[in-house]
Parts: structure tokens; C-alpha cells; sequence
């Protein structure tokens, strides 16, 4: 048996997952040599190497990656323990590990409000990233949920749809495609378009959506932040498609929602989580309260 404290193993799990000495002693809050120390320590006890530097490079040894597999499922266990105790005590105390997709940042905060206000001891970790990031995480085990409008279909997820997430084409008010009735969806091969990155779920739609119907529409610009679209289209560049949801405060009044035939796109928010995870206390009372507040929000 190997005997290793938790915290070399706290140490070591910190320096795998950021690739660095120097940065898991800044987040530890420790010096650079006790970090280097304790992971020479630990490589002693296991008896083969855990790490390998190449140039500057830090990597990981196969004993390494299955140490720090290891690792994650023992402090998991150890956070789900303590949660399980709280649960019991009649509280609600730790920490949600949650991963959104950028279009999610215009609800999620307010559900994460009333969240944090029904359960002020949970801390919340909030992860906003795009979906080939978010794919990463997922593979790497480092969220308890996930927030997306298109889960992957070739990881094993357990998903939820809990949100309607209409895709509307955008114009400037003053446009004058704007207040125009079923307009057809060939129309838009007459205008600039303004269009999400690659790899972006809101633009795969679109584009699965113009293949269906043989549209091909001249693409000014490409651009990966909705405020940045939105600004393009204020300035008259083109026009775009977006999430239904960005478009909900008072400064975007100069802009129009166009009434195209095939739109608005039908999709639908999903949470999810890993098929083989066990949920935590956490994690599971955050996944009832969103679902339970979102349907609500539909009656």
C-alpha cells in the first residue's frame, strides 16, 4: 500500500491539472520548493515517475495520469462526504462546479441569485466557455454540470432539457426588411451576414438550416461574442442570428427581430453531467431547483 499524505496528494493533483509548479504553488498559496518537495516526495513513495519535463514543458507520466485519476475520484469522494454531512445536519454547505456556454451568462446569473439566496453556505465555481472548450472540461471530469444548448453527441452525458432557446434573425431597427411580414428565407442571400465562429452550436443550426433549404448567403464578417455581433448589426454591417436571449434588455431597442419563414430555430437549453458520475448533494439540489424554476417560468 502506498502511503501518501493528502496533502502531497493535493499538491501533485494541483500541479497535473495546471501543468505548472509555479502556478499550483500560487493557488495553493504555498512556495514554489514546497510544491517541488512534496511531488518529489510522493514520486519517492510511488516508486516510478510522475512527471516528465520536456523544455519548458511539464507532462504527464502514464503512473502520473492514473494518479491523478485517482486523485480527482478521491477528493470528489471527500467533497461529496462533507456535503452528505451538512445534508444531514439539515444544511446546505459546499461547493457547485459549473461549466456555461457564453449565451447562458444572460439567465444564468439570475437563477444562480435566487440559487445562492435559498442556499447562501454553497459556494458556486462559474465556468463560461464556448462549446469546444466545454467539451475539454468534460472529458477532463472538471465540472459538476454543464450548461449548453447542444450537448455533444460523442461524450456519455445525462441531459435535461430545461429552457426553450429560440434562434431569431437580427437587423437594425431602421432596416427595411424590419415589420415585414413572412419574409422568405432565400431574401437573405440579398444581405451581408454577420455569423458566429466555427464551432459555435448557434452556427452549426444556422448552417444545417441553409443546407436544408440550398441558401447560401454572403458572409461579411465572423465574429465569436454575441455583444460583438450585436454591435455589428447596430453599425449597419450586415445581419445575423442569434440566441432569443441575448436580445432581452432595454439598449438593444435598435433591434429588430425579422420575420423570417423557418425561423425563429427551435432548440432548447440542456443541463448535463457525465453519464458515470454520481452527483453530489450539490449538484443534485441544483439540478431540481433549476428545472423546478424553469418550469415555473413557462406557466
Amino acid at each position: 500500500m502506498i502511503h501518501a499524505t493528502l496533502h502531497q496528494l493535493k499538491v501533485f493533483e494541483t500541479t497535473a491539472r495546471l501543468g505548472s509548479f509555479t502556478k499550483a504553488a500560487e493557488e495553493l498559496e504555498i512556495t514554489q520548493p514546497t510544491v517541488s518537495s512534496q511531488v518529489k516526495q510522493l514520486t519517492k513513495t510511488v516508486g516510478l515517475p510522475l512527471f516528465e519535463q520536456i523544455g519548458k514543458q511539464l507532462y504527464l507520466t502514464e503512473v502520473g495520469k492514473e494518479l491523478l485519476t485517482t486523485c480527482q475520484d478521491v477528493f470528489t469522494q471527500l467533497d461529496n462526504f462533507e456535503m452528505k454531512i451538512a445534508d444531514l445536519k439539515g444544511t446546505k454547505e459546499g461547493k457547485l462546479r459549473l461549466s456555461v456556454i457564453t449565451t447562458a451568462t444572460y439567465f444564468i446569473p439570475r437563477l444562480l441569485g435566487s440559487f445562492c439566496l435559498l442556499y447562501p453556505d454553497i459556494d458556486i465555481s462559474l465556468q463560461v466557455t464556448n462549446h469546444h472548450q466545454m467539451q475539454q472540461r468534460m472529458l477532463n471530469n472538471q465540472d459538476d454540470l454543464y450548461i449548453l444548448s447542444q450537448p455533444p453527441e460523442e461524450i456519455d452525458l445525462k441531459s435535461q432539457s430545461f429552457i426553450d432557446n429560440p434562434l431569431v434573425v437580427i437587423a437594425r431597427k431602421d432596416h427595411y426588411l424590419a415589420n415585414v411580414p413572412q419574409i422568405p428565407l432565400e431574401a437573405l442571400e440579398a444581405h451581408p451576414f454577420i455569423m458566429r465562429e466555427s464551432g459555435s452550436g448557434t452556427r452549426r443550426a444556422v448552417q444545417n438550416l441553409f443546407q436544408q433549404h440550398n441558401i447560401n448567403v454572403k458572409v461579411r464578417l465572423e465574429l465569436g461574442s454575441n455583444e460583438a455581433i450585436k454591435q455589428a448589426v447596430l453599425g449597419g454591417l450586415g445581419i445575423s442570428v442569434l440566441s432569443k436571449h441575448t436580445l432581452t434588455f432595454a439598449c438593444h431597442q435598435d433591434l429588430s427581430i425579422l420575420d423570417i419563414q423557418h425561423f425563429p430555430i427551435s432548440r432548447h437549453w440542456y443541463i448535463s453531467h457525465l453519464a458515470g458520475k454520481q452527483l453530489s448533494v450539490i449538484a443534485q439540489t441544483f439540478l431540481d431547483f433549476l428545472v423546478d424554476r424553469t418550469q415555473l417560468m413557462k406557466v
